[in-house]
């Protein structure tokens, strides 16, 4: 099956493997059927690619599948909030040296865009002790931080480098004070999940304040929002928010705290 699936992707039919000379117990003068001997081209054509895949069983069970070839996909849409202002590239080793190496391989993926690479390194690597997060604006940006990491050099504001250390993760959610018009603009508009979960929690806020939650919070207009009712609604529902973005990434805090307001958040 395989192999079948492998010959309709590249458009090749392989030849029959371990074959000296066709079965003298198959008429092959009497049909269209014949022994592949070579490779040969299998060009797309006005239907599908199909092929026939048979097992017999040595006690006697017998099966058989067709395989059709699937349509080609569409093209995927960019997502204009799927990508972020800044992207992490997240690179660990097990020593200095190999840190220094592995910035200089990554250097070499040229072609490869940097949220691609970034996920990458974040979904499919191993964690080492010696570690280095880039944070890029984009190519140009991931490329020098790597450069830097690579030579050894700093990247003030491009690169974090340090050694994992035992410890545990928790969160301190704020109280009032903490808000300032405009926040969490960015990531609104920039990351789905947390527009979805902020637009959640403002809708049952909405219902008793005088203006939309998210019209105050994500507008210019301090001084409605240091209003108690609507600093501690936006607060609450700020950091509400912002939690569901980090779980969607993958992080789940060991501790949990809040102060005034943002007790209720940790809740």
């Amino acid at each position: 099956v395989i192999k079948m699936v492998m010959a309709m992707r590249n458009g090749v039919l392989p030849r029959t493997l371990h074959v000296d000379a066709p079965s003298r117990q198959v008429d092959w003068d009497a049909g269209a059927v014949a022994l592949l001997t070579e490779a040969r081209p299998w060009p797309a054509a006005d239907r599908p690619r199909r092929a026939g895949v048979s097992s017999f069983g040595i006690s006697g069970t017998n099966a058989h599948v067709i395989l059709e070839e699937s349509a080609e996909p569409e093209p995927e849409r960019a997502d204009p909030a799927g990508a972020p202002p800044v992207l992490a590239l997240p690179v660990s080793a097990r020593s200095p040296e190999a840190l220094r190496g592995q910035a200089r391989r990554l250097t070499e993926l040229t072609d490869t865009a940097p949220a691609d690479l970034g996920l990458a390194l974040a979904t499919t690597r191993a964690t080492h002790p010696y570690r280095a997060v880039v944070l890029a604006g984009g190519a140009d940006e991931a490329a020098a931080a790597l450069d830097a990491l690579a030579r050894g050099a700093d990247a003030p504001g491009l690169l974090v480098t340090g050694t994992a250390t035992d410890g545990t993760l928790a969160y301190l959610f704020s109280g009032q004070g903490a808000q300032r018009p405009g926040m969490g603009r960015d990531w609104y508009d920039a990351f789905p999940v947390y527009a979805e979960h902020f637009d959640r929690a403002a809708a049952l806020f909405d219902k008793h304040l005088e203006r939309p939650l998210a019209e105050v919070v994500l507008g210019d207009d301090p001084e409605t929002l240091e209003r108690t009712d609507y600093t501690q609604a936006a607060l609450f529902t700020t950091q509400v928010a912002l939690y569901r973005l980090l779980e969607s990434f993958g992080l789940r805090p060991d501790l949990l705290a809040g102060h005034s307001v943002g007790e209720f958040a940790a809740a």
